[in-house]
């Protein structure tokens, strides 16, 4: 059996086991939940350390055969694209479940969610068949809407939980009626990922076809990813969402739309791919400019980060739409860069909300002297977030400027602009109005982390700089791979190889 079942169905299984543990164990049920979790993350760890970088085919694959007259199958595997991603998700899961002493109520309830949300989007970043692909996701998304509508916080939980619930629904059958037109086009009678693009290497799906299913694809994709102008129900979900649930969904559930449009359809829709590029380097211009101008004006922290994590899905929307190997390359980066990322923040604004009872910005100030090890964090995160050397985020976001550079310079300046100034505008004004200046009276009494509660927010920190320090860990695994599918969606091997991986190289040299 495959590791990759072990890492998605241990914390399933878990779920399965919590149903009959008796609601007044809180302490077996959280043991239970957060061992689940660190079994995965041992063995993504394991996993991404055993992959070998540029072999033949993916790895660790199982598969079995499901309906057989449909082509569907259970049938996992991993290559470049995706063992970072497997890696980031197990790892989020388990600081998620060690931050989730903030749930006092329904306990026993909201592991199991969590555990079944786990599981469902870890299986669905292994899958290689359309079908569990899908559902997959969305056995992960549906714990969403109900642990934000139970457990959510703040007199606007109702409405962010119908918003939420109305986009991505609309955002998933979008995206399921562009999978089957796929599936009826395609012409291969199959399910199954690889047989799919196999088949269409030699008989490529028709250009009024591509025309049809790319954008079902990228819009329905797009809203799950939160592609502006379609973003709106982000920010709001994650401000009153309870920390675990944003850090999980934020962090690994939003890079699903991400994965499925650099693993389908770019090598299988190469034309309309190239047709679309353009637009959707534009609209990369709303997320990274206009959202980042929104995330300036928030007064509560949460809705500032919110906005800040709409606003770095642009750059890697620009990363593929680059359509060369260097940024693809950096678009695959950035996800697990900021999955750690995003998880960190929502992480560390639950702590404050957790001791404070609000996040309004106003409110706050000085944190750091009542808080050292939080706000120490806190500003760590800032700075990744803004792009500083030293964390994943930057290597992940100058490799996309490298490959956006070639295809959308003028698009590339602007980026740079929204990602130096407004981000850093907004990220340090921020850190000075929590961390810094006066401290109110009424916050004498905040305690600090304890080393135990410390373990989740210093594992996410050490991922950072680890990939940060050393890119190469990932770049030489996702390059192989990210390689192939530039030269389907280009269908010129040689210029994808020749031209951009000396900068992809040179990005992880000088690291």
């Amino acid at each position: 059996m495959s590791i990759l079942t072990y890492i998605a169905g241990w914390p399933l299984l878990a779920a399965l086991a919590l149903i009959v543990v008796p609601r007044n164990y809180r302490v077996i049920i959280r043991a239970i939940a957060v061992l689940a979790t660190l079994i995965s993350a041992v063995l993504a760890v394991k996993m991404f350390a055993q992959f070998v970088p540029g072999a033949t085919g993916f790895q660790f694959e199982q598969q079995i055969p499901w309906v057989e007259s449909l082509g569907i199958s259970y049938h996992v595997g991993v290559d470049g694209l995706n063992v970072g991603l497997i890696l980031m998700g197990a790892i989020v899961a388990f600081a998620a479940a060690l931050c989730s002493w903030e749930i006092q109520t329904r306990e026993k309830e909201f592991y199991i969610l969590l555990l079944v949300m786990t599981g469902g989007i870890l299986g669905a970043f292994a899958s290689l068949d359309l079908f569990f692909f899908y559902f997959l996701h969305e056995l992960a998304l549906v714990p969403t809407f109900i642990m934000i509508g139970v457990w959510g916080r703040g007199e606007k939980k109702n409405y962010a939980t119908f918003q939420i619930t109305l986009y991505l629904s609309i955002g998933a059958l979008i995206a399921l009626i562009g999978l089957i037109a796929l599936y009826l086009q395609s012409g291969a009678n199959t399910f199954d990922i690889p047989k799919i693009i196999e088949h269409a290497k030699t008989n490529p799906l028709a250009v009024n076809a591509q025309n049809f299913i790319f954008p079902l694809l990228l819009f329905g994709f797009g809203i799950l990813v939160s592609l502006w102008p379609f973003h709106s129900w982000a920010p709001l979900g994650y401000g009153v969402a309870p920390s675990p649930t944003a850090m999980l969904h934020a962090g690994v559930l939003k890079k699903f739309g991400l994965y499925g449009l650099i693993r389908i359809a770019l090598p299988l829709l190469p034309q309309a791919a190239q047709s679309w590029a353009h637009f959707l380097a534009l609209l990369c211009v709303g997320n990274i400019l206009y959202v980042g101008w929104v995330a300036m004006r928030q007064k509560d922290l949460n809705l500032l980060i919110g906005n800040s994590s709409v606003a770095h899905m642009g750059f890697i929307f620009l990363g593929i739409a680059s359509l060369n190997l260097i940024g693809v390359t950096g678009a695959v980066l950035i996800m697990v860069a900021h999955g750690f990322l995003a998880a960190l923040t929502f992480a560390l604004t639950g702590y404050i909300y957790k001791q404070t009872g609000t996040l309004e910005i106003s409110a706050l100030g000085g944190l750091c002297r009542k808080l050292p090890f939080i706000g120490t964090a806190l500003l760590m995160a800032a700075m990744a977030g803004c792009g500083l050397p030293g964390f994943a985020n930057f290597v992940g976001e100058a490799t996309v400027f490298f490959g956006a550079w070639k295809m959308f310079p003028a698009i590339t300046i602007i980026a740079l602009w929204g990602a130096l100034v407004i981000g850093g505008i907004y990220m340090t004004r921020a850190i000075r109005n929590v961390l810094h200046g006066p401290l109110p009276e009424k916050w004498n009494s905040l305690s600090d982390a304890n080393l135990w509660r410390k373990l989740p927010y210093a594992l996410l920190i050490v991922s950072l700089l680890v990939f940060g320090f050393l890119p190469k860990l990932l770049t030489e695994k996702i390059n192989p791979d990210a390689q192939k599918i530039v030269a389907m969606a280009t269908g010129n091997v040689i210029a994808a190889s020749e031209t951009s991986a000396p900068a992809v190289n040179f990005v992880a040299q000088n690291k």
